[in-house]
């Protein structure tokens, strides 16, 4: 199959095309103008960034330098005010990530999610959030960014996460919103180990409700649940499960990073151990790798019965695998990457989690999906041929390297 190289192109080459030239193009081709124009986006955005924070430098950082650009921009002045913040941020805090922009790798939606997560820190710890942030930039998509960015804050301040997390719990709300055509939103702001039980709560309930005669979606059976729990019609003694990860140290108070709750991300470590330590908690002991953090067994000895072999595929890789996709390992499908029917192992080497979605994506012609059983990597091929690789998220970072012998010791 014959790929086109669009970088070697002339400059002006994407500007140039117009819909008769794209209607030309095939597939692959098609694609690779995507891509183009993507990487084409994000270098624009670069440059607009450092042109807002030139205006600002030369304005001496008045505070009306967004009333003077957001006729410019065609944004409202509040939200030109933080795109003139977050520039200024990109150049003086953030240059790893601004030169992310300009090779094409970053857009500025996410360079506003880094710029909202780091901006809790000093300036020095600023910068080391993005050396770290720019080498995990990756294929990740809004919500896979938003959960590294907190990874990398959460381990640089961890005493500022649990001073944030808090704060936070004490604004905790619920808030009802009118809107047209007779419906309303009722919004809740809760603590997230409360708002995953209570989603999970009301999407096991609502599974149950599917099938046979039923005509209604899941989302609007999900509603449904929803208030008929809060009216308090049935669904007594049901509970939902929620999951985290919390490293023996953290849980022994001797630290206060490494806790994740599966689907959300970083959470304090006090946190952590409040959950652990509810009545009715289960604890499972979770062996991982320590070079590279990948889960490699679960403990059988637990407060129930053992689990099967999918629960050590769901806790390693805790979400299904597609590239893009977060919905959690518990409602996923523990999938054999080499297939029962060609002879594959039902083992934790031949089993990934995959939602229903994407399981059945496998089957679709053209897609290829290819499993390393030595470093659990997931490939994922498309029909164009392009090919993105996913990795389970270790539970604990790896260690730093030892320091070579010519390093000079530490002061």
């Amino acid at each position: 199959m014959l790929y086109v190289d669009f970088s070697m192109l002339p400059p002006d080459w994407l500007s140039s095309m117009n819909a008769a030239s794209i209607e030309r193009l095939d597939v692959s081709q098609a694609v690779g103008v995507v891509i183009s124009a993507r990487r084409a986006i994000c270098r624009m955005q670069a440059v607009q960034a450092r042109a807002i924070a030139q205006v600002s430098r030369a304005r001496g950082g008045a505070r009306w330098v967004a009333d003077e650009l957001a006729p410019e921009l065609r944004l409202s002045r509040e939200t030109t005010a933080t795109r003139v913040a977050l520039a200024k941020a990109l150049v003086s805090r953030m240059p790893c990530l601004l030169a992310a922009m300009t090779e094409g790798e970053l857009d500025i939606e996410k360079a506003r999610q880094a710029f909202d997560g780091v901006a809790v820190l000093s300036d020095e710890l600023a910068r080391q959030a993005d050396e770290i942030l720019a080498d995990r930039i990756g294929e990740k998509n809004p919500s896979n960014w938003r959960k590294t960015v907190t990874r990398v804050v959460a381990s640089l301040d961890p005493e500022g996460q649990r001073a944030r997390a808090e704060a936070r719990r004490k604004q905790r709300r619920v808030e009802l919103h009118h809107e047209p055509d007779a419906m309303a939103s009722l919004w809740a702001y809760l603590p997230v180990e409360i708002a995953t039980a209570v989603y999970a709560r009301i999407d096991m309930l609502a599974r149950k409700l599917r099938g046979g005669d039923e005509t209604r979606t899941m989302d609007q059976l999900r509603a449904d649940v929803l208030a008929e729990l809060l009216l308090g019609k049935g669904w007594e003694g049901l509970a939902a499960q929620v999951f985290i990860h919390i490293p023996l140290d953290t849980a022994l108070g001797i630290r206060d990073d490494g806790c994740e709750l599966v689907g959300h991300g970083p959470i304090p470590g006090e946190i952590g151990r409040q959950l652990m330590n509810q009545p009715g908690s289960v604890w499972r002991k979770v062996l991982t790798d320590p070079v590279s953090g990948t889960v490699r067994d679960i403990g059988r000895k637990r407060y129930r019965p053992p689990a099967d072999l999918a629960e050590l595929v769901r806790v390693r890789d805790r979400t299904c695998r597609a590239p893009g996709c977060n919905r959690p390992a518990q409602r996923c499908d523990a999938d054999h990457c080499t297939a029962w029917s060609d002879n594959g192992d039902t083992c934790e080497h031949n089993l990934c989690c995959l939602c229903r979605h994407h399981h059945r994506l496998k089957d679709e012609p053209g897609w290829a999906f290819e499993f390393d059983p030595r470093t659990a990597d997931l490939t994922v091929t498309t029909p164009t041929g392009r090919t993105y690789t996913t990795r389970p998220e270790p539970l604990l970072d790896p260690p730093p390297s030892p320091k070579t012998a010519d390093e000079p010791p530490p002061f």
